[in-house]
């Protein structure tokens, strides 16, 4: 093929790579759109607009709007129905960033949060355990693994560990039905006051998979949270894993 011939290929398919790159971005951006309509319930009847309906109030063509349903139905957020539409199959419940607050109290407007304890006993503190919550190496720590359930839906699997002066009080306690939070204050009579936290996507193990009934290496949410009472002390270190298609984040931040 003459060089001149090979240049022209060459820019060709240069161009149809771009164009099929920019549609998947334009699609990828629709997704994002939709995907925040379906979470804050603007679509309340469960059922997404058509799809010209839906070209028409975003500006993007047929094309772009079925490759963003296509990557929708890949989240298995929505699917689709002969003779209906793309309805909305998952429902994603919103976890608040800016408050403390218990699960049961950030969604109580949700459903109702119920807890399966699956272990609860005294463990010598890990290292960097007992160094969070300024105890000695080794020390005994209330350790106790919970699942936690929305509507009877898994929702997450915690792992808390608690300084047992504080944590001894709460062997015998309704876990079941009742946040860690609300024992603390009670227990140690005062209110709890700061947390710092640290989010991040993992994969999900095998053993933390099946107990949320996830797929085994399906991506979730961990939420590492240190808990402090008003005076400052720690009481509470929390390694949470939310199944992340079952949950949003979302807070309000100011800027200072």
């Amino acid at each position: 093929m003459p060089t001149e011939r090979i240049r022209e290929h060459a820019g060709a398919t240069t161009v149809a790579a771009r164009r099929r790159r920019l549609r998947a971005d334009r699609a990828r951006q629709l997704a994002d759109l939709l995907r925040h309509q379906i979470i804050s319930g603007a679509h309340a009847a469960g059922t997404l607009p058509h799809e010209g309906t839906i070209g028409r109030d975003y500006g993007a063509s047929r094309n772009t709007v079925r490759q963003a349903l296509d990557l929708l139905r890949a989240e298995q957020l929505v699917d689709r129905v002969p003779g209906v539409g793309t309805v909305v199959v998952c429902r994603k419940y919103r976890h608040g960033l800016n408050r403390l607050q218990g699960l049961a109290e950030t969604l109580h407007e949700q459903g109702t949060v119920t807890n399966q304890v699956r272990t609860m006993a005294p463990v010598p503190a890990p290292v960097p355990v007992a160094g969070r919550l300024r105890l000695p190496p080794h020390t005994d720590v209330l350790c106790i693994e919970r699942l936690r359930l929305l509507n009877d839906l898994p929702l997450s699997l915690d792992v808390t560990y608690i300084p047992m002066d504080i944590g001894a009080g709460l062997i015998g306690c309704d876990l079941e039905h009742t946040d860690v939070f609300r024992l603390l204050e009670e227990l140690t009579g005062q209110p709890l006051g700061t947390a710092d936290i640290t989010l991040e996507a993992v994969n999900a193990d095998a053993h933390s998979a099946a107990v949320l009934q996830a797929p085994r290496g399906a991506a979730v949410l961990m939420l590492e949270r240190l808990t402090h009472l008003a005076d400052g002390r720690p009481v509470d270190l929390e390694f949470i894993r939310f199944r992340g298609d079952r949950l949003t984040m979302h807070g309000l931040l100011h800027r200072v």
